[in-house]
């Protein structure tokens, strides 16, 4: 099911989206969205009666990290090819901070630090409970779900710093949503789910999750053998080629098959 975070112009509550998705990732237009006795992380599924049209509410990040977002970097080779970087021999960790989320809409800020800031479409992985030292094959028992991200990157100060805690960490520089996928498992990504973004309507990336070079259980593996895992903190993938820049006033959209669509616009900040 779509697990959503919502706001009707209140308080924000938790949700299950209720559509068919179109070929661009959209709901149709009588999509609703039946509200949850609150966090279904901490207290699972409690379907309320309470229904709004989708179209009547405002969706949110559908995850507030409580700890952080692990990110995976040069997890496609073609990825690393074009940034003139070789493969790693094991997934290359780094952070994200939790206030650096947005939701979908929000708009993205562009920092007077950087002149290059690029987008990158992501495949996110949502935590569903507390873990450490996780085998690569107990891996699904520790999924939530599953959601999109743009892992925003100011990619001159990426290069400057010699580090990427800055480039990468700045607020807005990780949208998340629609909602979170959880009738999911690893081995649909394995046989690859198609990922594209779009840059004003243009396709600017277009891959497949099936050319990740470390799949999702491997992944979960290698970051819980370094860190304790909390509910819903986020694990970033990896984004295919294609990578480059945005401006201010641009749309970009990063589309993955089966999970939706995830449009932010750029604002100067």
């Amino acid at each position: 099911m779509r697990i959503a975070r919502f706001t009707a112009g209140e308080d924000p509550q938790y949700g299950v989206v209720a559509g068919d998705l179109d070929e661009h990732g959209q709901l149709d237009e009588d999509a609703v969205v039946v509200a949850l006795a609150g966090d279904p992380l901490y207290v699972g599924i409690k379907l309320l009666e309470e229904e709004h049209r989708l179209s009547d509410v405002r969706l949110l990040a559908p995850v507030i990290p409580r700890s952080k977002v692990v990110a995976i970097g040069r997890n496609y080779a073609k990825h690393a090819a074009e940034m003139g970087n070789d493969v790693p021999d094991e997934p290359l960790m780094f952070l994200k901070p939790n206030t650096s989320v947005i939701g979908p809409g929000d708009p993205i800020g562009y920092p007077r630090q950087t002149q290059d800031l690029h987008y990158e479409g992501e495949l996110a992985v949502v935590i569903g409970r507390i873990c450490r030292d996780v085998p690569v094959e107990r891996a699904t028992d520790v999924i939530f779900g599953y959601t999109i991200a743009n892992d925003v990157t100011a990619r001159d100060l990426q290069k400057s710093d010699g580090q990427w805690t800055r480039a990468k960490g700045f607020d807005t520089f990780c949208p998340l949503g629609p909602w979170i996928e959880d009738d999911l498992d690893p081995h649909d990504f394995a046989e690859g789910r198609r990922v594209q973004t779009y840059l004003n309507g243009d396709v600017v990336q277009d891959g497949s999750t099936a050319d990740l070079i470390f799949d999702i259980p491997t992944l979960i593996a290698h970051v819980s053998s370094v860190m304790t895992l909390l509910p819903g903190d986020v694990l970033l993938t990896g984004t295919p080629e294609g990578v480059g820049p945005m401006q201010v006033g641009d749309e970009v959209e990063v589309s993955i098959e089966g999970l939706g669509s995830l449009a932010n616009p750029v604002a100067a900040r």
